[in-house]
């Protein structure tokens, strides 16, 4: 009898699994950074290292320009994004969102794409700056409530954008959740450290990026689903 419960339990959420990875597609392979470019760039540095199945950044190989933020070849529109990250002590990484890569213009990832944060809360200096919190909506938006992992650990993390509706996703839990462009938006960036950067939050289809901030940081399992066939998995309808 026992053994027939585990039998179903295994089943439901071997089924439930896979309803919630329907659509989605891996945008990292796993063994290669195809798909992938340093900003600006047509290739990837030696920084970015493929280990086991992880996407590492290792700030000791970033010389010579081998570093820099890695972006995706592709642009997205309505799209909800997973994937999962650790971080070094006192380390610090973002994934930044809605870029747009004209590097002649805009001379970093930051400079127009928006950023959920990817911290060491308790060791870097950023962890003291309300709005600079591992999940934030870095500078506009802090967690309605924290649910980051001790360093070292993996976490969860989805950035789920449709017709203009942002919601960030940390372990499970909705951390941020906001309307893009309109005018509540436009006070936001007017209050943050982005007041004055030419056209900062407002690209609506974009490159997708994890930050290259110097310090050791792990990716995998990074995927993604466009709203165009996607069905709702989140609160963002």
């Amino acid at each position: 009898m026992i053994k027939n419960i585990c039998t179903t339990v295994l089943v439901l959420v071997l089924i439930h699994t896979t309803h919630e990875q329907k659509g989605f597609k891996p945008i990292f392979d796993g063994k290669t950074t195809t798909g992938w470019h340093n900003y600006g760039k047509t290739t990837v540095g030696a920084a970015w290292k493929v280990e086991d199945g992880v996407l590492h950044f290792d700030p000791a190989a970033a010389k010579n320009g081998q570093g820099g933020d890695l972006v995706t070849d592709l642009e997205y529109t309505n799209f909800h994004l997973k994937l999962e990250w650790k971080v070094a002590s006192k380390a610090n990484s973002g994934i930044i969102f809605y870029i747009k890569e004209d590097p002649k213009k805009y001379p970093a990832t930051y400079s127009t794409g928006l950023e959920m944060q990817v911290l060491d809360n308790e060791g870097h200096s950023d962890g003291k700056i309300e709005k600079h919190r591992a999940g934030d909506l870095y500078d506009l938006i802090k967690c309605s409530k924290e649910s980051v992992k001790p360093v070292g650990e993996w976490n969860t993390a989805e950035v789920v954008c449709k017709n203009g509706k942002l919601t960030l996703v940390l372990n499970g839990v909705f951390v941020v959740e906001t309307i893009l462009w309109d005018d509540n938006f436009k006070a936001l960036l007017a209050g943050s450290k982005f007041a004055t950067w030419a056209n900062f939050g407002t690209f609506k289809t974009g490159k997708i990026a994890l930050q290259d901030h110097g310090d050791n940081v792990w990716y995998r399992n990074i995927m993604i689903k466009e709203w165009n066939t996607m069905e709702t998995t989140t609160k963002c309808n």
